[in-house]
């Protein structure tokens, strides 16, 4: 290789990039001890801009064409080389090309609960996460205030900054907005479309703009949630009385349907005992008595007397109260085994629980044993 030879490879000829990654936002021109032709073509494509940097001062921003460097072309670095009168030789220059598309790729959420004022439910903790779009807007503010000399800039070297950023606005976000969180999903782009908004006046003096900032979703605490699942299932049930008579009725036919199975005495006993609960509140929800019509003061009462109301019982079985119960539902737990003498119960009247064995309405109802035999001579 002759002289000539050696001197044409150490200069440049023509300055591009061709980015094939998807995460690149700044990529500096290997120039290790090359030198840029005068008369060199540089090429910016779309969605870059093309940054010349002299002895660390940015001096001429080349937008997307093919441009052949010359004097003219380059004002500022000219000024700063002293070329007055025209200058042809080879000279040296960092080139920074800087990707100004749109980066949609990133994504934010918050590690901590934030805590917001809520018209419902008072003091709650949410959660939220989604995405977002950063593009650089100013590529030599972005050189001067992120890249600094980092020959390769990619995006997971300012994503961190940007979603802490993100983090910081949201809860003031929530509360300009002063939307309840359960309308919080209605009113998603407009805080989305007022965060972006935010963010961008904020990144501008970095020479990054947030063009696109995205809510994906905004989320309560798990016992939040919870409560707010059986608070919908109560509205779907709806006549709460109606639902527990509808359930009495399943136990006792669920009951009636499995003998001879393993729990057959509780379920059946249970289910009496709903039953009764279920008939009583039934009957008192929809009897509806007509009174009888007034008669002269000197004719005599019309018909037989009211019949005995039977009395309602109480009973304590595994720390739950069953009843009310008549004598049929009494002698049906009895023959369970759940009703004993040392079960407690309770009636209309009494000062407090006693033992079954120690009420005579219903001693009378539990398994008598034989008196012990007497003792012979």
């Amino acid at each position: 290789m002759g002289l000539i030879d050696k001197l044409r490879n150490e200069l440049i000829d023509i300055i591009e990039w061709l980015d094939d990654s998807r995460d690149t936002m700044v990529y500096r021109f290997p120039r290790y001890q090359n030198e840029i032709k005068m008369g060199a073509q540089l090429i910016v494509r779309e969605s870059q801009t093309a940054v010349f940097i002299n002895e660390g001062t940015i001096a001429d921003v080349f937008q997307p064409g093919t441009y052949t460097l010359q004097t003219q072309n380059m004002p500022i670095l000219t000024t700063l080389k002293g070329w007055k009168y025209g200058f042809d030789s080879p000279f040296k220059a960092e080139v920074y090309f800087v990707n100004t598309r749109q980066f949609t790729e990133l994504k934010w959420g918050t590690q901590n609960p934030i805590m917001m004022r809520d018209a419902d439910f008072g003091m709650v903790r949410v959660r939220a996460f989604g995405a977002f779009a950063a593009r650089v807007v100013d590529p030599a503010a972005f050189l001067k205030e992120l890249v600094g000399t980092d020959s390769l800039f990619k995006t997971e070297e300012v994503k961190e900054f940007l979603r802490q950023m993100i983090v910081g606005r949201l809860a003031g976000a929530l509360a300009t907005a002063q939307v309840a969180v359960l309308d919080l999903a209605a009113h998603q782009e407009q805080i989305s479309a007022q965060l972006a908004g935010t963010l961008t006046e904020e990144c501008l003096p970095m020479g990054i703009s947030i063009p696109k900032f995205i809510i994906e979703n905004v989320s309560l605490p798990a016992e939040v949630e919870a409560a707010m699942d059986r608070r919908t299932q109560m509205g779907v049930i709806g006549d709460l009385g109606r639902y527990t008579q509808f359930q009495a009725a399943n136990a006792m036919e669920d009951a009636a349907n499995n003998p001879g199975g393993a729990g057959d005495a509780l379920g059946v006993g249970l289910g009496i005992g709903l039953g009764q609960r279920a008939a009583a509140a039934m009957g008192a929800a929809t009897a509806q008595p007509t009174p009888a019509p007034p008669t002269p003061a000197s004719a005599p009462a019309a018909g037989p007397p009211p019949l005995p109301t039977a009395t309602a019982w109480y009973i304590g079985v595994g720390g739950q109260q069953l009843g009310p119960l008549d004598d049929a539902g009494l002698q049906s737990n009895v023959a369970s085994g759940q009703l004993t003498g040392a079960t407690l119960v309770w009636r209309t009247g009494m000062a407090e629980w006693t033992a079954a064995s120690a009420v005579p309405e219903i001693a009378r109802l539990l398994p008598q044993a034989p008196p012990p035999l007497p003792q012979q001579g």
